[in-house]
């Protein structure tokens, strides 16, 4: 990684020590003029990086950058160490003021310049369009805007977990003030008390479209004090101030804090200022050398030119991050006259996980719920651990960013809720947690058709094609009881971002042909592999999930017909055995069962597998073809040709 020391820069180390944190109650004063030479050079890089990549956010980032300076120069970060555990946390919500973020790193001496400038949205550089963790400095990838409060709140409760009793900051601009995201997430900073976490927001009052007030109006400090926020009111181009602010915000508030910085965007060169057209379009090639001038700084685009001709700068490289082995306890098994839902099965084995780990050295967990814990079976560990327990009420979208960050950490998060909320609603918090490589733990009841009554605004039916249409999400659907204990203690072990999908009703525990438990004492769950059930000959029903129980009711109505197919289990979607796809195609008919949309679910992965693999079967798909109504899953499914008679009189036909 290349990096560039505190003397380097000509700012002795002892500065850092002695002031990173904001200790002092006043910016220094050999501070105050050094951050003002970076400031005017920093505003110089933005257009040079802007204008070279043709394309970029100056504006913002010119009126960021007195903030970002001081954030980096005096936050407790250090560019020798930028991912030690203890460090404050610097989350930026409005990524598309990267330029100012590279710049402020760069002068910060975590790494030259002039490659962020060369590099600036080049095609493999780390210095991308939007700040990425591929940059040192940078804890987030942050695209959409009303996010970032959401990720410091994680952040801010693994200081509390860990005991690490670091600070988090969360840079914001005023014009994604308007999402709703963010007002989910205030509520939940003030009902935990988190007055480790500070919101700076950049208030120059203009966006894409205009003044802020024209596009949407709002009263920013005062919905932020309304919420029980302590809010200062500063000039966001004083650096005084600034520091002063960010000073008060650390170690005197009893409450979290948020810091509305009046700026101008486009601050430092006349014809910029104040002018959204600069929000997000570079400087045009004729005016750059005004621009350099009015700043002060060096004119040297060629020698940047050529710089950016002779490739992209190399990666940065970042450690793995620190992950605590998690202990999966002693699995449960439920007897074959048990009859009960998956839900509470998760609800026995998280529980059983956590009394293995909590207390245990520097184990972490956070379990979160969104006014749910009766039904998703979490109630049990909130009794229990309450300080690890987090009630965000209705706030999935916040709940899922979150959720996330903290699982990024050196920690195990959960978090459980309906399917239809937790992956349907939030699919774009979702995806960001797969871009950001979290290692979230999603459990998500009342899933598919077998919701049933709550009808088909609650019947989620495209869980699996939503995730799986990331790179890193896997889909896990257990088949009853005893497999989703397994299976819940596998997940929790196991780096990666999980969606474990379940149903709302008890089910009969699946047997072998002897009548034990088929996921009882001796099965191991293996993830990526199939179960076999029954053994049969030319057609194979491979059932996905909690669909077993009806496959296996057809089973044993078509063996008592003369009639013996061979009946599979699929738990495991996103990741289908090259093998076991091979083995399905020697069938001369193969049928799917699933509780999922079946134009994007099991049957369809199964199909584009056969295709990669060269072989192939005849298929039948059966699932849910329409949005089906409220009633009782058991008539709905007879409705859509999924109950056992169906799946029987499908099969005689073939």
């Amino acid at each position: 990684m290349q990096q560039i020391s505190g003397k380097e820069k000509g700012i002795e180390s002892t500065m850092f020590d002695n002031w990173r944190g904001f200790k002092s109650p006043k910016l220094p004063e050999e501070w105050h003029k050094k951050l003002t030479d970076m400031a005017r050079e920093a505003r110089g890089n933005i257009i040079k990086m802007t204008s070279l990549a043709a394309s970029g956010h100056p504006g913002g980032s010119m009126s960021s950058i007195d903030i970002y300076l001081t954030l980096y120069n005096m936050a407790n970060v250090s560019p020798q160490e930028p991912w030690r555990d203890d460090r404050d946390r610097i989350i930026i919500s409005h990524g598309h003021t990267s330029p100012g973020a590279y710049s402020a790193l760069a002068a910060a001496g975590y790494f030259e310049a002039e490659i962020a400038m060369a590099g600036f949205r080049q095609a493999g550089s780390p210095f991308e369009g939007h700040v990425e963790q591929s940059v040192p400095g940078i804890e987030w990838d942050t695209g959409n805007l009303g996010q970032g409060l959401a990720v410091g709140i994680g952040k801010a409760i693994y200081s509390r977990l860990s005991g690490k009793k670091f600070h988090t900051y969360v840079f914001m601009g005023d014009g994604e003030q308007q999402k709703g995201q963010i007002s989910e997430s205030r509520r939940i900073a003030v009902k935990y008390e988190l007055k480790n976490i500070t919101a700076i927001i950049d208030y120059n009052k203009l966006q894409i479209s205009g003044n802020i007030e024209d596009v949407m109006p709002q009263n920013i400090a005062a919905e932020w004090e309304a919420d029980g926020w302590n809010v200062i009111t500063i000039d966001g181009h004083n650096l005084d101030q600034i520091y002063q602010a960010l000073h008060t915000a650390t170690h005197i508030a009893d409450r979290p804090t948020v810091i509305v910085a009046t700026t101008v965007m486009g601050k430092g060169v006349s014809f910029m200022e104040n002018k959204a057209g600069y929000h997000g379009a570079p400087v045009k090639p004729a005016d750059i050398p005004q621009a350099l001038k009015e700043l002060g700084v060096t004119d040297n685009m060629e020698e940047l030119k050529a710089k950016r001709a002779q490739g992209v700068p190399p990666l940065f490289k970042r450690p793995a991050a620190e992950r605590t082995t998690v202990k999966t306890g002693t699995p449960i098994t439920y007897a074959a006259d048990v009859k009960t839902d998956n839900r509470s099965a998760f609800g026995a084995a998280l529980l059983s996980v956590a009394e293995s780990n909590i207390g245990r050295g520097n184990f972490s967990m956070g379990v979160f719920d969104c006014d749910l814990a009766g039904s998703v079976k979490t109630a049990g560990f909130a009794k229990k651990y309450p300080d690890n327990f987090f009630q965000f009420g209705i706030s999935e979208h916040s709940t899922a960013t979150a959720s996330g960050s903290l699982s990024a950490e050196n920690a195990l998060a959960v978090w459980a809720d309906f399917g239809m909320f937790a992956i349907a609603e939030t699919y774009n918090q979702a995806r960001l947690n797969d871009i950001n490589h979290t290692n979230m733990k999603v459990f998500c009841t009342h899933c598919g058709v077998d919701v049933g009554e709550d009808g088909k605004t609650h019947q989620s039916i495209d869980y699996f094609a939503l995730m799986n249409s990331t790179f890193g999400w896997k889909v896990i659907t257990p088949a009853d009881p005893n497999q989703t204990d397994r299976i819940v203690r596998y997940v929790l072990s196991q780096p990666g971002n999980f969606a474990v999908i379940m149903g709302r009703p008890k089910l009969p525990t699946v047997t072998d042909e002897n009548g034990a438990p088929f996921f009882g004492n001796d099965y191991e769950y293996k993830y990526g592999h199939m179960d076999v059930i029954r053994k049969g000959t030319g057609i194979a029903l491979a059932c996905a999930g909690n669909m077993l129980s009806i496959g296996l009711e057809a089973w044993n109505k078509l063996n008592e017909s003369g009639l013996q197919i061979t009946l599979l289990s699929i738990s495991d979607w996103s990741d289908l055995h090259p093998d076991e796809i091979k083995a399905m195609a020697t069938n001369k008919h193969l049928v799917t069962l699933e509780d999922h949309n079946v134009k994007t679910g099991l049957g369809t992965a199964i199909a584009s597998a056969m295709m990669e693999q060269n072989v192939s079967t005849h298929l039948v798909k059966l699932g849910v073809t329409e949005y089906a109504s409220s009633g009782k899953p058991a008539d709905l499914y007879k409705s859509l040709g999924m109950d056992a008679d169906s799946v029987v009189e499908k099969i005689r036909t073939l």
